[in-house]
């Protein structure tokens, strides 16, 4: 019988294209239950997800799987493998799980004309009535809304597997994860419970490590100032030594003669240079001590944004009263519309009721240049973010330098950005957004802007779109977000077969 574990064992990988390596020498035993795996974008979740399955290959280690494993990415460009036969399947699991998640009989037929939502919820529901014994979920809930994200959590709490979780979604990881896997590219650390509790004692441990850090600091400070004193009373005894060798003493100086005879035969300027030796290596010592204790680096957050920015125009997009299509005999009806320079609009609703196609609709309305609008989709395909991070690193040294700076505000380290391969999609989303504000945008429109990105960056980018000083508009399932942001609340409901959106302040 198969253990009921995954254990990595000395594991280490990196991409070609790093001069740093992701994960070195990684020890760490995941048990049946979820594990939740927290970093920053580009820490290497994603790729210590595929380590998992088997889909990547550890330069160095091993891996021990239980059984077979299963993968379900961020993107959900292609409908799984196994979806035909999962959405036709008569046995008990599969038609639990289809009512859990809400599936459709004709999501297959379907799958091009899907919120991303649905898409993701049929991702999983395969998963889920595979049965695999490892089972790695990479950003479950992104474009969920809150009924479905409930949904999810019941569906997932009856997997018996080992689980791996990555997600930027805190009240998911507190609500499954009974340990949590910290990265820190090239160490990781395991912490037992979800993500609150980890994080509240990796901030004592570093609290810790700081005042471990300062003691030491002071201690070698001041052995080195013991030993720069030892050196110049030594320095100084000697000089005084070789000056009274050349001095001639009175006949009867007897005291005189026996001080220099008693110096000679102990040698006391020796002594006190070999003690200001020791008191040197003591405080090499203590320094190689020091280097032990681990302090993570923090780096400057938060992006400025020029007040230029600002259009001088009435009003950005003016649509008039009408109805879009939706697929098949579908159709979303919508009031008169206006952007204004400054409004902060929060366009919300469930999935599948047509925020996308409004949001398409809208952007193809503006008359804006290009270079002053910001646009930010839900999903960006890996071929497309290849390209980006291509046309970016390919940029002039210093409209680079500027880019980055900012994407390094976003909490993401550029130079670990520009080597990879590939960009994380929160990654990649942080670069098309320093892009556009680097142009001085009129506008900034994000789909679903805190998806694919990791906790610190949600913050940085929630204070960086309030201080910004043109107009927003977010489509977002993430209410608290929103509710520090938007002044403007459009929402779709459902009506009948239909769509209709409803204009609200917040």
């Amino acid at each position: 019988m198969a253990a009921a574990f995954l254990q990595f064992q000395n594991v280490s990988f990196t991409y070609p294209s790093m001069t740093r390596a992701l994960l070195v020498g990684l020890k760490v035993h995941f048990p049946t239950g979820w594990t939740g795996v927290v970093g920053p974008n580009g820490a290497g979740k994603s790729t210590l997800l595929l380590l998992a399955a088997g889909d990547y290959q550890p330069q160095e280690g091993t891996i021990l799987r239980p059984g077979p494993a299963i993968y379900c990415a961020q993107r959900t460009d292609e409908p799984p493998e196994a979806l035909p036969d999962f959405l036709y399947a008569g046995d008990r699991e599969a038609l639990i799980l289809r009512g859990q998640l809400g599936l459709g009989d004709d999501w297959l037929e379907r799958w091009s004309t899907l919120s991303h939502g649905e898409r993701k919820r049929a991702q999983i529901g395969v998963a889920l009535w595979l049965d695999p014994d490892v089972l790695a979920l990479d950003e479950p809930t992104n474009h969920i809304d809150a009924g479905a994200r409930q949904l999810l959590i019941q569906a997932l709490r009856r997997y018996r597997g080992v689980g791996l979780l990555v997600s930027h979604d805190r009240e998911l990881l507190d609500a499954l994860c009974d340990q949590c896997l910290f990265i820190d590219p090239p160490s990781a650390s395991l912490r037992p419970g979800g993500v609150t509790a980890g994080a509240e004692q990796d901030a004592i441990e570093q609290e810790t490590a700081r005042r471990q850090d300062d003691a030491a600091k002071h201690g070698v400070d001041r052995l080195r100032r013991e030993t720069q004193r030892r050196r110049e009373a030594a320095d100084q005894f000697a000089a005084k030594t070789k000056a009274s060798k050349h001095k001639k003493l009175p006949a009867n100086d007897h005291d005189g003669t026996n001080k220099r005879n008693l110096a000679k035969l102990t040698g006391k300027d020796a002594f006190a240079g070999k003690l200001a030796g020791r008191i040197a290596t003591r405080a090499q010592r203590a320094q190689e001590q020091r280097a032990q204790i681990k302090i993570k680096k923090t780096y400057e957050m938060g992006i400025w944004l020029d007040s230029e920015a600002r259009s001088q125009r009435a009003f950005l997009c003016r649509l008039p009263a009408g109805e879009i299509g939706l697929g098949g005999e579908r159709k979303l009806r919508f009031p008169e519309l206006v952007v204004g320079p400054t409004d902060r609009i929060a366009l919300t609703g469930a999935n599948g009721l047509g925020k996308s196609t409004l949001l398409r609709h809208l952007l193809a309305t503006l008359d804006l240049p290009p270079e002053r609008l910001v646009y930010v989709p839900q999903e960006i395909t890996a071929e497309e973010s290849r390209r980006i991070l291509a046309e970016v690193a390919a940029l002039p040294k210093e409209r680079l330098g500027q880019i980055m700076t900012i994407v390094s505000r976003l909490g993401s380290r550029p130079q670990r950005l520009i080597e990879s391969d590939e960009p994380s999609p929160g990654e990649i989303r942080k670069i098309l957004l320093a892009k556009g504000i680097a142009e001085q945008p009129h506008l900034i429109v994000m789909d679903e802007p805190t998806n694919h990105m990791d906790l610190p960056s949600i913050t940085c980018l929630e204070e960086a779109l309030g201080d910004c000083p043109c107009g927003l508009l977010l489509v977002s399932h993430d209410l608290r977000f929103l509710e520090a942001l938007a002044t403007v609340n459009w929402h779709l409901e459902a009506e009948g077969n239909d769509s209709r959106l409803v204009l609200s302040l917040c």
